[in-house]
């Protein structure tokens, strides 16, 4: 099954995010399909290619509870 989900980097104790495309079973930061987007929480900036993302969940991919919410809470802002 294919997720849309987060991969996190930067360094210890200074978080970021991408929303990634993944198979369900890879590791958390494995390789990733296809990079979507990205969220700050220490700024609470995120940018999402929300054409990708539609693109990928008509073909069958489901957004994580937290991806979900942050692409909900992005669009409603813009």
């Amino acid at each position: 099954m294919i997720k849309i989900r987060l991969k996190r980097f930067g360094r210890k104790k200074q978080p970021s995010y991408r929303i990634i495309i993944i198979d369900s079973r890879k590791k958390r930061d494995g390789k990733a399909i296809e990079e979507v987007g990205f969220y700050n929480p220490i700024t609470k900036e995120g940018k999402f290619n929300i054409d990708l993302i539609n693109k990928r969940l008509k073909q069958g991919a489901q957004m994580t509870t937290k991806v979900h919410y942050l692409v909900n809470k992005i669009q409603t802002k813009n």
